[in-house]
């Protein structure tokens, strides 16, 4: 128990390595093999593209992904520099760098730390709510979306030539020229296409040994062998160098430079990152904090800009790949972030054969296995709505850029929530043969009213923007039941909440009723709700007897059977239980 105790208290990382399992141990193992196979050129190809060294990506990855092992809640997330964050992060520190490249990373450095400073406050505030404001429609959407951007953007080289990213939709056309232009590189291409092969064909034949790291090492092994390096287009070599503080020469005014560019940064990568997070845990069957996560990238980014780094996120390209290679902790990560620095120091050269065509298929198979065709038809088959949502996250995020895109969901999904809320489903009920209870009479149409009652229900809390649509409802379905109503029956334990605004219609509907001689009875209302009506003056107007525990119970009291749940007895809110 004391065990128990102190693991709420320790580091998520911590805490599995004192819960590791030896089953674990190879799987992990393997996947930090595979997964280190992009972090590599990964990190300096984004490096690249924020304006910084091509180092400055590996020390962007090897720092974080440490970091994210000892304080990430989630056992799969893979970090480091990200395509989304690249662009923000160059149009941020270069105007600023004069083309001063040790300035440049020093900036790079300082942004890190300014964007893990705000999500590690943001996590200790707790602000990690804001993910279940994502829904599993936009989860589905958003991946989806993201793995045809990860394919598109990895189309190119896997053809053997680059153009110039613009939009997806203008790389699909430039993609569509390159290839009507003839300049696609068949030995790049057949290396491409062969490397996807044997991916895909291992995964499918589910082989002990992944795929993804047969596809590489035989690639490599095959470029050197024949001596295909100089025709063919190749990772690199890698750089030399550690890790190391490099934040000299800043002042205050770069802070303030800085401030507005790190905040944006900060919600993009949490946004990707708990989106992915979610999504992950999820498929595995377990659960992670929003708010944990936001610290623990906050820390990671931290350690990064301490060290030489830039601002990084959870990668949607190499998560994927380590799960495919089978992942079970991060440990994986430590493993890749080991095996680069092992790399660094002892053989800086081996991916100087790595066709850069073999690597972009290694992320476009773990891009597909994000595409989920089952999971969308079942939102169609389920949910129109649900499915719309998941479409807009979907188009969103391929037209507007993730963040953009999640947010544009995201409002509409609260517009969907408040017009559920707004115009719910709303039922009259009736006695139904050989079912015990009340039933909808649309759903039962042989159903029978009782004499002289009129039993409604309204699927949802009574507030300002559905009072009018309450009271209009139980209107019309009393002129509906013609001549001889004395008594409307609420059936109210859907509705959840009161507001103000509600509670006046509410008044004024009691009014109508007793004008034409009809008694409101309110049954299975919630306590919170009638210590609300309480606190609004309305004892008099609801006394004990016009509440009631059951339907059946106000049904039996108004027409004096015992054929209820509590065989008539009435339900004071005032008495003890």
């Amino acid at each position: 128990m004391a065990a128990k105790g102190m693991g709420r208290w320790l580091p998520p990382g911590v805490d599995t390595a004192l819960h590791y399992r030896r089953a674990w141990l190879w799987p992990d193992l393997r996947a930090g093999v595979v997964v280190t196979a992009l972090l590599i050129p990964a990190g300096m190809g984004y490096a690249e593209v924020a304006g910084l060294p091509p180092e400055t990506g590996l020390y962007a990855t090897i720092v974080p992904l440490l970091a994210y092992a000892v304080f990430g809640p989630s056992r799969i997330l893979v970090l480091g520099p990200d395509s989304a964050l690249a662009p923000i992060i160059a149009a941020a520190i270069l105007p600023l760098a004069l083309g001063d490249d040790e300035r440049a990373v020093a900036l790079a450095g300082l942004l890190a730390i300014m964007v893990g400073g705000i999500l590690l406050l943001g996590g200790i505030l707790r602000l990690g709510f804001v993910t279940d404001l994502i829904s599993k429609p936009i989860r589905v959407g958003y991946l989806n979306a993201v793995a045809v951007l990860v394919i598109i953007s990895q189309v190119p080289k896997l053809l053997g030539f680059s153009i110039d990213s613009a939009s997806p939709f203008g790389d699909v056309v430039s993609i569509v020229d390159g290839v009507a232009s003839g300049d696609v590189q068949p030995i790049a291409f057949a290396f491409g296409l062969g490397s996807l092969a044997v991916i895909l064909v291992l995964t499918w034949l589910r082989s002990p040994v992944p795929g993804v790291l047969v596809a590489v090492v035989g690639a490599t092994a095959l470029t050197a062998i024949l001596g295909l390096s100089g025709v063919l287009p190749v990772v690199g070599a890698l750089p030399q160098g550690l890790p190391a503080p490099a934040l000299g020469g800043l002042e205050w005014a770069d802070v303030a430079a800085l401030a507005l560019p790190a905040a944006g940064i900060a919600l993009v990568a949490f946004t990707d990152t708990a989106v992915l997070s979610r999504t992950f845990a999820a498929r595995r069957g377990e659960t992670v904090s929003g708010s944990g996560e936001m610290a623990a990238i906050g820390v990671a980014n931290i350690a990064g800009g301490l060290l030489g780094g830039f601002p990084i996120s959870a990668s949607s390209s190499r998560t994927p790949v380590a799960e495919q290679a089978g992942s079970k902790s991060q440990l994986t990560g430590v493993v890749g972030a080991v095996l680069i620095v092992a790399f660094m120091l002892l053989v800086p050269g081996l991916t100087e054969f790595l066709p850069a065509a073999t690597l972009a298929a290694v992320v476009v198979a773990a891009a597909a296995r994000l595409i989920d065709v089952r999971g969308v038809a079942r939102l169609v088959r389920m949910d129109k709505v649900d499915a719309l949502l998941s479409a807009s996250a979907f188009l969103g995020v391929l037209v507007f850029g993730v963040l953009e895109g999640i947010a544009v969901t995201i409002a509409l999904s609260l517009l969907a929530f408040v017009n559920h809320s707004w115009r719910p489903y709303r039922a009259e009920l009736g006695r139904v043969t050989g079912l015990r209870g009340y039933h909808d009479l649309s759903r039962y149409p042989e159903g029978e009213r009782i004499p002289g009652v009129v039993i409604l229900r309204f699927d949802a809390p009574l507030f300002f923007a559905n009072g009018g649509i309450f009271e209009d409802f139980v209107r019309s379905r009393v002129r509906a039941a013609g001549p001889g109503i004395h008594t409307v029956i609420l059936a109210a334990e859907p509705i959840t909440d009161i507001d103000t605004t509600a509670i006046e219609e509410l008044v004024e509907l009691d009014d109508f009723l007793r004008s034409h001689d009809i008694t409101l009875v309110l049954a299975e209302m919630k306590d919170p709700v009638v210590d609300v009506l309480r606190a609004y003056g309305l004892s008099d107007r609801f006394p004990p007897e016009r509440f009631a525990p059951t339907v059946g119970a106000a049904v039996d009291d108004v027409t004096g059977t015992l054929r209820g749940d509590l065989g008539g007895t009435k339900w004071d809110p005032d008495a003890e239980e």
